[in-house]
């Protein structure tokens, strides 16, 4: 671990305190002045008394309850996948475990378009089941939809909280009721359940704040049948022409938002310290043998395949016909819509522009988080740990809030309808990946290189850059890496802060399915998810390799 013994150098050196002051002021104007800005419009307005006429109300409950209710089912899904694949000897668990995963590399909107692809009333599974029984099994429009793609879309962030906190369980707790005569499901049920409890109610809160304010999802599903979230009201709000001053009014939603999350953030605390304590084991849970192994594989197999492989494979189907409702056939298919959108101009600059501001976000943020980390773990200046809070705030808040806090600043600061607000708002929403893509390995490596140096005769500045710094920049470099990969698909800030003459990828695509370009739309979210997945295999071998 780091010494936090402040040397006599590092005290009597001004440069480092120059340092760490310059980062106060970047996090202070790229994180702080925008959340205070919402909470101050939306207070001092005085029109949050208008958040109670029926439409918005409506719009509450229902981002209440799809939030709730998707809380409720990514949490299961994801505690039934984690046992199944985390806790017993299944076949083929690596390849399940990523599979399981994959939904966190694929942005919510193209997965709500992949799912139309199959429950849409031209989707590949109505179609059929029009031919079949006269009838569509379930039309993915409305709230239920919007329901279960909140929870096939976040329960991957239960199934890691989940398989980190099940990895903390000594194997000895469950040896010992096995020892005791207890089976291996009475000692699931009254051994390993009772301790994942806290880990599985702190999920189902971080689940239900983070789809709280989803975009993209209740847009595309919820649109065509009028169900209207918070987050989509807000967008409404703000692209309408018939409402006074409209960017206070969602400033206004924005403060209702900014205090869920604050009692949410509140609530996850609470449990974290009602946790059970327990002795550190260096002994890891044995996963479990099972009588049927291949019966458990099987559903698992199929019900992972379904909720990762079958829409995407819905996606790229749907890329490839003319238009939904097409009979699947070898003449139908074509390259068509692929090749109307690499030659389309607007695709063209939609892609430019989102490589663009995802550079720039970055290599800013790239910057700025090697500075913040290797300040926070490797030096006692002062405020070290409210810095470390303040850069990773916008992990907790919705990207909305930070978009309208953005918004609202525009004037101010002469960036109206201008990419570089998009910029600042990616930098501000982005930059808590580089700081813990930076925090984990440097907190794990002993600062006895750097105390070294500082007795050969190097100042505590020349140690500092010349070893903490250079240990830190290949985790700085695959968090830069996963930034450009994460804003260059990005829809919601883009949506809210985009000039109506400009759009990015993330846009273009869903303005493309609002248009009703079905085929498009499918051809350019197949383009921009398999670059995203390669991209996201580079950052992994990045890691894994440094």
């Amino acid at each position: 671990m780091p010494s936090t013994r402040p040397s006599e150098a590092e005290r009597s050196l001004p440069a480092l305190g120059l340092i760490n002051t310059g980062l106060w002021l970047f996090c202070l104007a790229v994180v702080l002045v925008p959340l205070g800005t919402v909470a101050l419009y939306g207070v001092a307005s005085g029109r949050l008394g208008e958040l109670a006429q029926p439409a918005v109300g409506t719009a509450a409950w229902n981002s209440l309850s799809s939030a709730t209710l998707s809380g409720v089912l990514a949490v299961l899904l994801a505690l039934a996948l984690v046992l199944a694949i985390e806790h017993t000897q299944l076949p083929g668990r690596t390849a399940l475990r990523i599979l399981a995963l994959s939904p966190l590399l694929i942005p919510p909107f193209i997965g709500a378009i992949s799912w139309i692809g199959l429950f849409g009333p031209s989707g590949m599974v109505n179609s059929v089941a029009e031919e079949l029984f006269g009838g569509p099994v379930w039309t993915i429009y409305g709230g239920d939809g919007v329901v279960l793609l909140l929870a096939l879309h976040s329960y991957p962030i239960a199934y890691l909280l989940l398989t980190a906190a099940l990895a903390r369980i000594p194997a000895e707790l469950e040896e010992a009721a096995r020892a005791s005569g207890a089976g291996s499901r009475r000692a699931l049920v009254h051994i390993t359940l009772p301790l994942l409890r806290p880990a599985l109610v702190s999920s189902f809160i971080l689940v239900t704040v983070s789809n709280l304010a989803d975009f993209g999802i209740p847009a595309l599903v919820g649109g065509p049948q009028r169900y209207e979230t918070l987050a989509t009201i807000a967008y409404r709000f703000v692209r309408s022409g018939t409402v006074e001053n409209p960017v206070e009014l969602a400033a206004c939603v924005g403060v209702v938002l900014l205090i869920i999350v604050a009692l949410g953030m509140l609530l996850i605390r609470r449990f974290s310290r009602a946790s059970y304590s327990l002795e550190p084991s260096s002994s890891r849970p044995a996963p479990l043998t099972l009588k049927r192994p291949w019966a458990l594989g099987g559903i698992t197999w199929a019900a992972v395949l379904g909720i990762t492989a079958l829409p995407l494979s819905a996606l790229l189907i749907q890329a490839l016909l003319p238009a939904p409702g097409v009979e699947l056939s070898w003449e139908n298919l074509s390259l068509d819509n692929f090749r109307s959108v690499l030659e389309s101009p607007w695709a063209s600059e939609g892609a430019q522009l989102s490589v663009t501001l995802a550079l720039g976000a970055a290599l800013i943020t790239g910057v700025a988080g090697l500075a913040i980390g290797t300040v926070m773990t490797r030096t006692s200046l002062p405020g070290r740990g409210l810095l470390r809070s303040v850069s990773l705030l916008p992990l907790a808040v919705p990207g909305l809030i930070g978009a309208v806090g953005w918004l609202l600043l525009a004037p101010h600061l002469g960036l109206y309808n201008s990419p570089w607000l998009i910029l600042w708002a990616y930098v501000m929403s982005f930059l808590a990946l580089v700081v813990q893509a930076i925090e984990a390995p440097l907190r794990s490596t002993s600062a006895a290189l750097e105390e070294a140096a500082r007795v050969s005769g190097a100042s505590a500045l020349r140690a500092f850059s010349d070893v903490s710094v250079r240990l830190a920049l290949p985790a700085a470099a695959a968090g830069a890496l996963l930034v450009l990969l994460t804003a260059v698909r990005e829809l919601t800030i883009s949506a809210l802060l985009l000039a109506p003459n400009a759009q990015t990828l993330g846009v273009a695509i869903f303005n493309l399915q609002q248009a009703g370009s079905y085929g498009s739309a499918a051809a350019l979210s197949v383009l921009v998810t398999v670059a995203g997945l390669l991209g996201m295999g580079l950052v992994t071998r990045r890691l894994h390799t440094r």
